[in-house]
């Protein structure tokens, strides 16, 4: 199977969902990098939060299993031509680069299953739209692991 010739070939993975309103700049961004850090920032000024950097070396496993998911999702063969343009609500990219395929999307940040349904090409963006939510849980789950998130409180939040 590819999937299998692609365990030996280049990885990267970027992906990057954001706006700017209200509270300023608001993203978040993963970074999957060729030597096994996995690089995690997560920015919200809302209610005067600080920004979440988080940076952990992943075992061979879970980049395994990050390329199997990617692999299965078919992503590489979509073309996001009839995708949402970026617009006032935000913008999603992601860029893989797996063996000797790269590819990059950008679209419009995506509310729920109805903005999927409603757009010119909703099979492809369905694809995107759960490949996002699989790579979500991967990373994060994977700095949990980590002990990343030990302390769920952030500097000037107190517990009740």
């Amino acid at each position: 199977m590819a999937a299998m010739e692609e365990d030996n070939g280049e990885f990267y993975l970027r992906y990057y969902v954001g706006h700017r309103g209200k509270f300023g700049h608001e993203f978040l961004e993963f970074e999957f990098r060729p030597d096994g850090k996995l690089r995690y920032a997560n920015n919200s000024n809302y209610k005067n939060d600080t920004m979440i950097r988080k940076e952990v070396f992943l075992t061979a496993a879970v980049l395994k299993e990050c390329r199997r998911i990617i692999s299965e999702s078919e992503i590489m063969k979509e073309d996001d031509n009839n995708w949402p343009e970026p617009d006032r609500v935000g913008r999603q990219e992601l860029e893989i680069v797996m063996g000797n395929e790269h590819i990059s999307f950008t679209t419009s940040k995506i509310g729920s299953l109805v903005d999927v349904h409603s757009s010119q090409d909703p099979e492809g963006l369905r694809i995107f739209y759960y490949l996002v939510q699989d790579l979500k849980m991967l990373s994060v789950g994977s700095l949990n692991e980590a002990g990343a998130f030990a302390n769920p409180f952030h500097a000037g939040h107190e517990s009740s």
